[in-house]
């Protein structure tokens, strides 16, 4: 993780983070017998998106760093908005990222030691029945400047209370009629200890156990018990939980005798990540899958984990990113630019060259004897020393990319035009002497002539050429559809536009879908998920939904260079 000041301690040769410096001093100070423990305790309620792969990494970071564990927790006190699909989501995605939970667990499995938690605080005077309804409870919560009001219920005696929690969990009770409270401070400076809820009614099917129960823990209540039962150090936390801590604690202490045990976990925030030109609320992005402005949870075009697996990132471009983010105190908004550039680094490293032609414009080459087909050596990444070479198919006709082709170009176009020489990728220098149009006066073709003593590799000629285009054989041209993903929004903060819905911002051009590409004939085998440079135009990935196999789709991941920096500075 990237380091919060040059004048911080250093391990591995970088400065330590304000949570790693936390946990070295515990570690100093012999805390919880020297143990780092660490979880990532996600809600089945979604997808997860890039702003968890941070929590991931750092969570479980920490704790390969320290020789500790992680676990994984499912937060499954909510079974009205839970499901065993997102269960399973969340194991691949933390699987695809590369990391091994200690343990696996869920809040459900602790329901009824939880249960037991809450009879003990009733037993200690600490939590009451509440019969006020939500409008009353929030009429009586106060203001951050003005005192609550005490619950009328809050003097019930331990008897009663014991009597009524017993009920509610019998289900006597209708939903929302009563809550279990904690008796704490209704003139705290803090919201969050004004009598908090710990229990509410809910009659629901929950996906592990199903109608047992009735009664489910709030979030606050099942946390920092869950983090005790299961020997969490360390519980890692986004920002908004900070003023959630006090009570984290409260409960911790109340609940366990003073003396018991030694160990505590003990909770740390840090801030969340929030990337420009996307959202990262789980409800909004429900909204766009449930209003169909996307295809699905893993759309490309999504922030989710498993729409940038299908978009063609990597796990290793997503640590990257991580790292080169660190963890910070505050909450800022973090450039999708930082993103992009991971992957690239990345996919530079590892993907393979190949020629695929977008928008494809026909060439023939009159002087190259007709019915000859050459296999040509094409280089597959000059950055990896071991990838090698493959045959690429020349013939006659071929197809270039439009845009590379201008029969009146301006004074710095280095591409194709009449009587001007350019370079094909691998293969020969080629000259165009004129064009076919049709009735409408759209170019159609462009006929041009080569020098064989050009060839790639044994140019004999010396020349130079300050163009070099890819191009495909039109004979062995596999035909297929490419999938042009951009940025979901046009806004960089959508979501902060208080005056609009953030869905006011979608970017209309976020998805092109391309029909009739020209590809290198060799893509005709790429397998769901085999990754590619398509030469001077971008990194692509075979999709996992669309196409079959020898008719693979392709999804753009990112062009070769950011064009979205250049398009905001001309604002």
């Amino acid at each position: 993780m990237a380091g919060t000041a040059e004048n911080e301690p250093k391990k591995e040769g970088r400065s330590l983070n304000f949570i790693e410096t936390k946990i070295e001093d515990n570690l100093k100070a012999g805390l919880n017998d020297g143990r780092v423990h660490t979880r990532f305790p996600p809600e089945p309620n979604g997808y997860l998106h890039i702003g968890h792969a941070k929590s991931i990494c750092l969570n479980f970071g920490l704790a390969q760093r320290y020789k500790g564990k992680c676990n994984l927790r499912f937060d499954d006190t909510n079974p009205s908005t839970e499901d065993v699909e997102y269960v399973d989501s969340i194991r691949d995605d933390v699987n695809w990222l590369g990391f091994e939970w200690a343990g696996e667990y869920f809040a459900s499995d602790y329901f009824d030691q939880l249960y037991d938690f809450a009879v003990r605080l009733i037993k200690k005077g600490k939590a009451f029945v509440c019969d006020l309804n939500p409008e009353e409870i929030a009429a009586h919560r106060g203001t951050p400047t003005v005192p609550g009001k005490e619950s009328p219920y809050r003097n019930r005696s331990v008897e009663e209370n014991l009597d009524l929690f017993e009920r509610m969990r019998k289900g006597e009770f209708k939903e929302g009629s009563r809550l279990l409270r904690a008796k704490i401070d209704m003139s705290s400076p803090n919201m969050h200890m004004r009598d908090p809820i710990l229990y509410r009614i809910r009659f629901a099917e929950h996906h592990r156990t199903g109608n047992k129960w009735c009664i489910y823990p709030m979030y606050d209540f099942a946390h920092g018990q869950s983090d005790y039962i299961e020997g969490i150090t360390h519980s890692i936390c986004t920002l908004e939980f900070e003023v959630h801590r006090p009570l984290y604690d409260w409960l911790v202490e109340n609940i366990f005798e003073p003396g018991q045990t030694d160990y505590r976990p003990r909770q740390t925030e840090f801030a969340r990540l929030n990337l420009s030109y996307t959202v990262m609320s789980k409800r909004k992005l429900l909204q766009l899958v449930n209003e169909k402005y996307v295809e699905g949870w893993d759309d490309p075009r999504m922030p989710t984990i498993s729409a940038m697996r299908r978009r063609g990132y990597t796990p290793e471009s997503i640590r990257n990113f991580s790292e080169r983010v660190g963890v910070a105190r505050r909450d800022n908004l973090i450039d999708v630019a930082l993103l992009e550039h991971s992957v690239r680094e990345d996919l530079n490293k590892k993907a393979p060259r190949v020629f695929a032609v977008l928008d494809p414009l026909k060439l023939i080459i009159t002087n190259y004897p007709e019915g000859k087909v050459e296999d040509l050596e094409a280089e597959n990444n000059p950055e990896d020393p071991e990838g090698g070479s493959r045959s690429v198919p020349f013939s006659r006709e071929i197809y270039i990319e439009r845009s590379d082709f201008m029969e009146e170009p301006p004074k710095k176009f280095f591409r194709l035009a009449p009587e001007k020489e350019v370079r094909l990728k691998s293969a020969y220098v080629i000259r165009a002497d004129k064009v076919k149009k049709d009735d409408d006066g759209n170019i159609v073709e462009v006929h041009c002539t080569y020098d064989p003593n050009t060839k790639s590799g044994s140019d004999t000629t010396g020349k130079k050429v300050k163009g070099t285009l890819h191009w495909v054989s039109a004979a062995h041209a596999l035909e297929a559809e490419v999938r042009l993903y951009d940025r979901l929004f046009v806004e960089e903060d959508p979501a902060s536009q208080k005056d609009f819905d953030f869905k006011d911002f979608i970017n209309p051009t976020s998805l092109e879908i391309l029909k009739g590409c020209k590809l290198e004939p060799g893509l005709a085998k790429a397998k769901p998920g085999d990754k590619f440079q398509f030469q001077r135009i971008g990194y692509f990935c075979v999709d996992s939904k669309h196409g079959k196999e020898g008719q693979p789709v392709f999804n753009r991941t990112v062009p070769l260079k950011d064009t979205w920096s250049k398009i905001a500075k001309n604002k």
